[in-house]
C-alpha cells in the first residue's frame, strides 16, 4: 500500500488509517512525544473489533512525517495538521471522536481551542496522560465550548503526567467521564491494562456516536 501524506505546518506529514468494514464510528488520534503511529497498531485493531475506523498522525517530527526529529515541536502546528487528519477523517461519514495522548492530549485542546465547534461531525474527546501543563483553565473553558462528551483517562502511577492536578482539573468539566487505572504509569495504550482502556474507550465512543447522525459514507482512505 502507499504512504500517505497531506502538506502539514512544516513539511509533509504521514497519516496512516485502519478501515473497517460497516463501522459505527472512527477515532482520530495524536500519539505523544517520541511516538509515532506505527506504535498503534493494536490499539487500532482493538478499535476495529469493536467496529471502530481509525486515523492516526505522525506529528512533525516524529514517525515519516518531516520535522525536527527529537523534538516536541509546536503544538499549535500539530494542531493544525490534526485539523486537516480530521477533516480527511470526516470524509468517510463517520461521527468522529478525537483523541490524543500525552502531547497528543494537549495538541486536541489545543485545536478545539482554535475550533470549539471541533465541526459537526464530532461526536466526543478522549484524553489519555493529559500533561499537567495543558490541563489549564484555558483548555477546560475551550472544551466546554465545544460541548463535546469527554473521556479522560490516566494511569494512578503516571510519573510524566502526575494523576492529582489533572484528576482536580478533571473534576471541573462538567459532565466529564473519568477513569483512573491502579498500577498504571503514563503511557496506558502500552500497559498490561491496555485491554482494558481500549474497551473503556470503545465503550464510551461507541454511546458518543450514536448522539449524531452518520452521514453518506466515503471511502475513508487506504489501510496502513
Amino acid at each position: 500500500m502507499p504512504l500517505t501524506f497531506f502538506p502539514g505546518s512544516v513539511g509533509r506529514v504521514h497519516w496512516r488509517c485502519r478501515t473497517v468494514d460497516d463501522a459505527r464510528a472512527g477515532v482520530v488520534f495524536a500519539h505523544g512525544f517520541g511516538q509515532h503511529t506505527g506504535h498503534y497498531h493494536r490499539f487500532a485493531s482493538g478499535l476495529a473489533a469493536h467496529g471502530i475506523a481509525w486515523w492516526g498522525l505522525d506529528l512533525a517530527g516524529h514517525g515519516l512525517s518531516e520535522g525536527e526529529p527529537g523534538s516536541p515541536g509546536n503544538v499549535e502546528f500539530h494542531a493544525e495538521d490534526f485539523g486537516v487528519l480530521t477533516g480527511l477523517a470526516a470524509e468517510s461519514g463517520l461521527p468522529l471522536v478525537v483523541m490524543g495522548h500525552s502531547l497528543g492530549a494537549a495538541t486536541v485542546l489545543t485545536a478545539l481551542d482554535a475550533d470549539p465547534s471541533g465541526g459537526s461531525r464530532l461526536a466526543g474527546v478522549v484524553l489519555c496522560g493529559t500533561p499537567r501543563t495543558a490541563a489549564l483553565q484555558e483548555t477546560a473553558e475551550a472544551l466546554g465550548a465545544s460541548d463535546l462528551p469527554v473521556l479522560l483517562v490516566h494511569g494512578v502511577d503516571d510519573r510524566l503526567a502526575p494523576i492529582d492536578p489533572v484528576r482536580e482539573w478533571a473534576s471541573s468539566l462538567p459532565g466529564a467521564q473519568w477513569c483512573e487505572y491502579p498500577d498504571a504509569g503514563h503511557d496506558l495504550l502500552h500497559e498490561p491494562v491496555h485491554r482494558r482502556v481500549t474497551s473503556d474507550i470503545a465503550a464510551f465512543v461507541g454511546d458518543v456516536a450514536g448522539r449524531i447522525p452518520r452521514f453518506p459514507e466515503k471511502r475513508p482512505g487506504p489501510s496502513r
